[in-house]
């Protein structure tokens, strides 16, 4: 029999209080308030390694959400991702109490020249021994690009061109600056690094202007494990060329399925195999012992959900204020400069206020599974096999007792089925995902830029 197709976790968090499902930081269980601590954080990260869990995902926002109603009063009472701190300074901590999982970190493209965030983002794979990823975001919110420099939001096909040019001073630097032959460290010859292979990089472009070395020696990856989450058609044509791990929303199997495969023909469009993106979709799982547990646990949570509060989160999302409208109001959905695909989706299902409340029953918007381990399991699996997808993200509900109870409670059941493994492979988080090498493989659009600069200098 042929060996079944390994699923792969994520955990979903966010430096904050309120990522997905808003209100529960209420419930007497939740620890979310203590996301300023970094025991908070470590405790997640053993837990998560025990769960054998492939990577923690940091969500970020730059910016507040301040559509709903005009301004942050529901944004800020019910700490709807606000406050909210830096996600890449938790890893250092959480990779001194783990040795395999990976850190998936959220950063805007538009809030740091490329220059140094080449430099932070190869010390955090020197710090975490290769386990380091990058989300890519391209940014939607007004506000963030009001308090980063001023004015409006790019519109969203300018975005992701600046985003195709940042990427490609990255590629300049993490692949071309340094040899893998540069670092000597040879105490009797004096020499630390050899400089006949170092080069500088030369970037002339529409939006950078870069002359200068990467200033960090090669790092078990070099570039990153790279997460995107795009999904309208542009996302998705920067996924193709761009992306090792995509994250999707999608309310069903059929959705996904979609959203897949247009996903897997756009890396192929690219030169790329389909299987060279592994994607991930987000849920909300509520594990018990039995149904009736799950069931009597969902309507606990239910109870401490602010659906309004993650309405406030779905107007940032599309541009749109619900606060407007009536419950049953026709919504004027239109393509904004926001997140096109939720902005389609919520269109294409003609979703009323009403609607989406209900939706949002547990303050967020993935599906939910509730259940016990068979059942659950059996979901998942339907996921991965008519919907095609590669893993999960999982949303945290209460913490740490989602994640807790996943790992307890479902991952048993998994494994005995043969779709989740049993053990950590060797290796950074790029070889543990796709079982090949350390680096990025040739046919990704990265490889181009290996040892390319202005020309090699010669040792003297």
């Amino acid at each position: 029999m042929a060996a079944r197709k390994q699923i792969r976790l994520n955990a979903f968090n966010m430096n904050c209080v309120g990522h997905i499902n808003h209100g529960l930081w209420t419930h007497p269980r939740d620890r979310s308030s203590e996301y300023n601590t970094l025991g908070y954080w470590t405790d997640q990260a053993k837990l998560l390694e025990r769960g054998l869990f492939d990577g923690l995902f940091i969500a970020d926002i730059s910016g507040v959400y301040d559509i709903y109603g005009g301004g942050i009063d529901v944004t800020a009472r019910e700490a709807v991702q606000l406050p909210v701190n830096d996600p890449s300074l938790l890893v250092p901590a959480m990779a001194a109490v783990t040795e395999h999982l990976g850190f998936g970190v959220t950063v805007n493209v538009h809030t740091e020249a490329p220059y140094t965030f080449a430099r932070r983002l190869s010390t955090l794979d020197h710090l975490t021994g290769g386990r380091i990823g990058w989300n890519i975001v391209t940014g939607y919110l007004d506000s963030a690009h009001r308090g980063q420099s001023g004015g409006t939001l790019p519109a969203h096909d300018r975005r992701y061109d600046y985003a195709d040019e940042y990427l490609e001073v990255l590629y300049k630097l993490w692949e071309g600056s340094w040899d893998d032959a540069a670092v000597r460290r040879d105490r009797e010859a004096r020499v630390f690094s050899d400089p006949a292979h170092i080069r500088p990089v030369s970037h002339h472009g529409e939006f950078f202007e870069v002359e200068g070395y990467h200033l960090s020696e090669p790092s078990v990856q070099r570039t990153p494990v790279l997460y995107q989450a795009g999904a309208s058609g542009r996302g998705r044509a920067f996924a193709g060329r761009h992306a090792e791990c995509v994250f999707i929303s999608a309310r069903d199997r059929g959705a996904a399925r979609e959203a897949v495969r247009a996903i897997r023909a756009e890396a192929v469009s690219a030169g790329r195999q389909p299987d060279d993106i592994k994607v991930f979709v987000g849920l909300a799982v509520i594990p018990g012992r039995s149904r009736a547990e799950a069931e009597e646990k969902r309507a606990e949570y239910r109870r401490y959900a602010n659906p309004e509060a993650g309405l406030a989160h779905f107007s940032a999302s599309t541009g749109i204020d619900f606060a407007r409208y009536g419950l049953d109001d026709p919504i004027p959905y239109a393509p904004g400069n926001a997140i096109q695909s939720a902005t389609a989706a919520a269109a294409k299902r003609g979703l009323t206020k009403r609607d989406l409340l209900a939706e949002l029953e547990l303050g967020g918007r993935y599906a939910v599974l509730a259940g016990d381990a068979v059942s659950i399991a059996d979901e998942l699996q339907a996921w991965v096999e008519e919907g095609e997808v590669d893993g999960f993200n999982l949303s945290r509900i209460v913490v740490p007792e989602s994640f807790a109870d996943f790992i307890d409670i479902v991952i048993p059941e998994l494994q005995d089925r043969g779709l989740y493994k049993t053990a950590y492979a060797d290796g950074s988080y790029r070889r543990k995902l796709f079982g090949q090498g350390d680096r990025l493989p040739e046919r990704h659009a990265a490889q181009a830029f290996r040892g390319l600069a202005a020309g090699r200098k010669q040792s003297a």
